[in-house]
């Protein structure tokens, strides 16, 4: 974490135990953390105060965790991450088309809500700084010399190939879904045609994976999208 700038944090949950246990986890690891135990309490406090992260709990008494997404996407771009028990893969992909940054199934553990976390604001900050070279595992993409690397090794993607990857790169850690992939590679007009990304990422998955059967840094959100690995200097 940059010791200039602890991040902080805002907690959106009705349940006081769910937020005293985010709470005690996020100020571990060195976040200052805000509460709301309500979605109209949660814009207040984001309005008010400086935050550079929002968990959000879909499941509130005053509105549902979407309205409070949908209001603060309409003026803000923090990272927001959302906490469910609904599991459904529409439910998933409409949330991430609202304009969340995540998305965390409940029950969940600490260590994997802090990876996403750590994720999500360094996608933040890499779009602010804009930031040219990133690496996961042992792959390494640089955006400014449309090069990319594994173990070293100078990759030849096709102009399709390269550009799948570099959009998923720029949201690495995050789960992009099926249609934005589309819409973003072959254009709007192709939005339906998802055996054209599962063909392209068949061969991505050749290309950068050391083992393409069981790849460790393109990773299938099954019946939502594709997501790249947190980069290394997130992952821990």
């Amino acid at each position: 974490m940059n010791e200039r700038h602890a991040p902080t944090v805002l907690v959106v949950d009705d349940e006081a135990q769910i937020r005293r246990f985010l709470r005690a986890g996020f100020e571990l690891d060195g976040y200052g953390v805000h509460e709301a135990e309500n979605g109209q309490d949660g814009l207040r406090v984001a309005t008010l105060r400086s935050i550079d992260l929002v968990i959000l709990d879909l499941a509130m008494p005053d509105m549902d965790g979407s309205d409070v997404l949908e209001r603060l996407r309409s003026w803000s771009n923090v990272p927001v991450i959302v906490l469910s028990v609904r599991s459904s893969e529409d439910e998933k992909v409409r949330l991430l088309e609202l304009g969340a940054d995540d998305y965390v199934v409940k029950p969940f553990g600490m260590a994997e809500l802090l990876a996403r976390a750590k994720a999500a604001l360094r996608r933040h900050s890499r779009g602010d700084s804009g930031e040219s070279t990133i690496t996961i595992d042992h792959l390494t993409i640089d955006f400014a010399a449309r090069r990319v690397t594994a173990g070293g090794k100078r990759l030849s993607l096709t102009p399709k190939e390269y550009r799948l990857l570099q959009v998923l790169a720029q949201h690495a850690g995050k789960v992009v879904t099926h249609q934005t992939l589309l819409s973003e590679v072959w254009g709007q007009w192709h939005v339906h045609d998802t055996h054209y990304l599962r063909i392209f990422v068949r061969k991505l998955r050749q290309k950068i994976e050391t083992d393409p059967t069981k790849p460790r840094i393109l990773l299938t959100e099954l019946g939502v999208g594709y997501r790249l690995a947190v980069p290394m200097d997130v992952a821990h």
